[in-house]
């Protein structure tokens, strides 16, 4: 296969011819060979092959942690760009390779995949210094990085302000936690909302991140003595920090938008990951609850700029059973030891922060209302070993609030907080389903529950995980 080339643009305005490679060697096939400044367009190249690409959104449909991680590694294989959307180190995806634990908070779960190009779009706020110890980290374990990892120019940067706040602010609220993880992740979406965040493209010039810190800086500086009496953060300190991390992130950053849409013009093929889970989204999740940016199908598009119109498909990821980290309702919950055996048998701990999570039974009512917002068009069924301990399971398929049956999720927290889940009974499998590769190897009372979520969620199960390891995935043949 012959060389291909594209168009991005650097930080000066020029135009660089991109050339994508045969990957021999485990690098995804980027070189700039020349620039010239004769303007920038956004058009793609050849439109013509755009029919041939596929654009596959995976998002999650629960309160994250539904394991996005391996079903983003399983897929990534026959696609040529992973592209993450939204969210920032408050993410935590979870990959089994062999004997090797990879947990990856910024850069695509694809890295892990040699020769295929990651993409962190517009839509991540990204903390330079996580970044740099995740690239960091996983070179140590040789895996290739720094020849197949782009960082939009676009992306706002998260500082040392936000974190702060963040730390701050929730320490303020008592009783009355989030429950955040503290990295800085909302007041940098804050900021970007204010516009008064930094991005990459500031990053990259020392006159503009010289003045925007400046002014940041100063206004931060006030509010955290204000309102918390924190003490000021140091200007030159945190400029010369970041300038020196501009200078080590600087051979990574590009015009992603130009890149997505000369590889869509080419026909070549792009996955998008998600972090976090439909539940947590800004506007349908469980407010205030929620993270701080649009999780669900719809901020794919505004997080990297391809059109929702050239969206293939939708892959929903769901747990077996519910988990949540954090506050906020969460009506199927088992504070119990059905729910620590639920925890202890699927490790539900925060990959991010370590902390337990919240467990319980799958809850219906949620993941229709998560399968609507997104139009899933299928869903990946994970953590299924799991559930071989039960004898009976149970699946919530409507709540019950003063005297009243509801089949909707509602949008007051209070009244999902008050709901009693009306739960269907289904009979376990007690049995290793770990070697299962297809619906079929799974035993009947399995492939019941499978047939349930189908029904109750209203879209087809697609794949279901049978154990944290990249082969351990059944999935359905061609005849089912």
């Amino acid at each position: 296969m012959g060389a291909r080339k594209c168009l991005a643009f650097g930080q000066d305005g020029a135009r660089l011819s991109v050339v994508f490679l045969p990957s021999r060697d485990g690098r995804a096939a980027l070189s700039d060979t020349h620039s010239e400044r004769d303007g920038v367009s956004l058009r793609a190249g050849n439109l013509g092959d755009s029919d041939m690409s596929e654009v596959l959104l995976v998002v999650g449909l629960q309160w994250g942690d539904e394991g996005k991680g391996k079903v983003i590694d399983a897929l990534s294989e026959r696609f040529d760009a992973i592209v993450r959307f939204q969210g920032g180190a408050n993410a935590g995806h979870t990959v089994h390779v062999g004997n090797e634990k990879f947990v990856l908070h910024l850069i695509p779960s694809g890295i892990l995949r040699p020769g295929k190009l990651c993409i962190i779009a517009n839509g991540v706020v990204v903390d330079p210094e996580c970044l740099l110890e995740e690239i960091e980290g996983l070179e140590a374990r040789g895996i290739r990085v720094s020849e197949n990892l782009i960082i939009s120019d676009r992306a706002h940067v998260v500082l040392p302000y936000h974190k702060m706040l963040d730390g701050l602010r929730e320490d303020s609220r008592g009783d009355k936690k989030i429950e955040t993880t503290r990295r800085g992740i909302g007041p940098c979406y804050a900021d970007q909302a204010a516009r008064c965040g930094l991005r990459f493209v500031d990053l990259m010039r020392a006159d503009a991140l010289k003045a925007r810190l400046k002014a940041a800086l100063d206004l931060k500086n006030c509010e955290m003595a204000a309102c918390f009496g924190a003490k000021p953060l140091d200007f030159d300190e945190v400029y010369r920090l970041y300038s020196g991390y501009a200078e080590r992130l600087r051979p990574y950053v590009r015009d992603t938008v130009v890149l997505l849409h000369e590889m869509l013009g080419q026909g070549r093929s792009i996955l998008l990951e998600g972090a976090q889970g439909a539940l947590l989204d800004i506007n349908f999740g469980t407010y205030p609850y929620v993270t701080s940016s649009n999780v669900c199908a719809g901020g794919a598009a505004v997080g990297t700029g391809i059109p929702p119109h050239r969206i293939s498909r939708v892959l929903g990821v769901v747990k077996s059973y519910c988990s949540r980290v954090g506050g906020g309702p969460f009506p199927t919950e088992q504070n119990n030891r059905l729910g620590e055996t639920i925890r202890e048998r699927g490790h539900e701990y925060g990959s991010t922060t370590g902390r337990p999570r919240r467990c319980g039974w799958l809850d219906g009512v949620a993941l229709r209302h998560s399968v609507a917002i997104n139009g899933a068009d299928s869903i990946a069924l994970m953590l299924m070993d799991v559930l071989g301990a039960f004898e009976t399971l149970k699946i919530c398929t409507a709540y019950r609030l003063d005297g009243k049956l509801l089949r909707a999720f509602p949008a007051d927290v209070e009244a999902l907080a008050r709901v009693e889940p009306v739960y269907e009974e289904f009979p376990g499998w007690q049995t290793d389903i770990s070697q299962a590769r297809t619906l079929d190897d799974l035993p009947v009372a399995a492939r019941d529950y499978v047939a349930a979520v189908e029904d109750i969620g209203g879209t087809r199960v697609e794949m279901v995980s049978v154990g944290p390891e990249r082969q351990q995935t059944a999935r359905r043949t061609a005849h089912g």
